[in-house]
């Protein structure tokens, strides 16, 4: 069920109805918000809900064994069981026949004549987000910033959380969970801000993403057909498809939530305003970008921190923006997009702590302040648009034809609307 569409216009008027009419019981709210998350799923297949019931079950159970248990061995075995099984139904659904395809190809080109079987699975509809949030909760309850879930359906509750299932953002239980096992209060302020926060992200959505895409797919499906000039033209346009189409969904679901008197946190934070790396991935999937800061950047960080030289101080960075590149897709072009931000935060970093180290700050003054600002800002979104280029492209291949043809004049045509 799209956001998007009169469907959901109709189940969400039904939904938030008996839901208030509900706010006597807090046990027969939840209840409704957990049969609406999965008929909500279930509507793109509900073959599916039985993946989500079991990763649900899986990590409630680990959850509740890792509370229980004082022996840290017990303790680290079950939140690796739950790790293990968590990555391996991502992996087969969602990875799986990418390295098959490529395993294949490589040993053709070895001169072997392979005999594999291309696995075809059908990608479950928010798998990625769900998984890392059901994994989320089952580490901080093993470093014990979070007390087991008491009651099955809260827990279930929390992973289908219909608002934010299927393209997220991807909330943490610390957060949430509080907010679903306590009474809510209507309020009308609340409401209309949710109301009004909905319409702003289905405008960019419908209006603004949605209007840029034919331009975008025009481009992208036969790129030697245009000029330098339109082929720049549309990584732009896609720079801006993508903020709306992502930003759009995330605020029309903290909207949704907001109007059930639950807060989820806001995913974008005006990204291409940011000045440097760093900062562009603070403000850019919020959510997943804390998700591997917090569980991979900072272990990998630690084990780091110890060696020396530019490789293995930075290796921290270059692997986890990789990992956050192939968690968008199984395609080299997501490991492509990864590794260029990766090696770029690693750069950025390096360079600052280098400038740092060997001279004194200088004072500005506002003026020159802000042209600093403005000419980093700039330069910022250049770069950006340098990922979201390898991001779109269907390979690499073709992300290196549009780069190295972004100034050329062969191509006669121009983007313009497809009919």
């Amino acid at each position: 069920m799209l956001f998007n569409s009169p469907t959901f216009i109709l189940f969400f008027v039904v939904v938030l109805s008996a839901y208030w009419l509900l706010r006597s019981s807090l046990r027969a709210q939840n209840r409704l918000l957990l049969l609406a998350s999965y008929f909500f799923y279930g509507v793109w297949s509900w073959k599916f809900l039985l993946l989500l019931w079991l990763s649900t079950l899986l990590d409630y159970t680990c959850g509740r064994l890792i509370g229980a248990a004082q022996d840290p061995r017990r303790r680290r075995a079950i939140v690796i069981v739950s790790a293990v099984a968590n990555l391996t139904f991502l992996g087969i659904f969602k990875y799986a026949g990418f390295f098959v395809r490529e395993t294949a190809e490589l040993l053709t080109a070895l001169g072997f004549q392979p005999h594999f079987r291309v696995l075809q699975f059908v990608l479950p509809v928010g798998i990625s987000f769900y998984t890392f949030q059901s994994l989320s909760y089952v580490i901080d309850v093993y470093r014990r910033k979070l007390a087991p879930v008491r009651r099955l359906e809260d827990y279930a509750l929390f992973v289908a959380f219909w608002q934010q299932l299927v393209a997220g953002p991807i909330e943490r239980a610390t957060r949430l969970v509080p907010q679903l096992t306590q009474p809510r209060k209507f309020s009308a302020v609340a409401l209309e801000s949710g109301i009004q926060l909905m319409l702003w992200g289905l405008f960019k959505k419908i209006v603004i993403a949605d209007n840029l895409a034919p331009y975008v797919n025009a481009v992208f499906q036969d790129p030697a057909s245009y000029s330098g000039l339109a082929l720049a033209q549309g990584v732009l346009f896609f720079a801006f498809q993508i903020y709306c189409d992502f930003s759009g969904y995330s605020d029309t679901a903290r909207g949704a939530a907001r109007t059930l008197g639950i807060e989820i946190m806001a995913n974008f934070d005006l990204p291409y305003f940011s000045r440097n790396p760093v900062e562009f991935w603070r403000r850019w999937h919020i959510s997943l970008s804390q998700w591997f800061q917090d569980y991979l950047y900072y272990p990998l960080a630690m084990h780091y921190l110890r060696k020396v030289g530019f490789a293995s101080r930075y290796k921290a960075h270059i692997v986890s923006m990789t990992l956050i590149g192939l968690w968008h897709g199984a395609n080299w072009t997501f490991v492509a997009f990864g590794l260029y931000w990766g090696v770029l935060l690693a750069g950025y970093l390096f360079i600052k702590e280098s400038v740092s180290s060997s001279s004194e700050p200088r004072a500005r003054s506002p003026f020159s302040g802000w042209v600093s600002g403005t000419s980093s800002a700039v330069l910022m979104f250049a770069i950006a648009c340098g990922g979201w280029l390898l991001f779109r492209a269907e390979s690499i291949q073709q992300a290196v034809y549009m780069a190295s043809h972004l100034f050329s004049t062969a191509g006669a045509r121009t983007v313009t609307r497809p009919d």
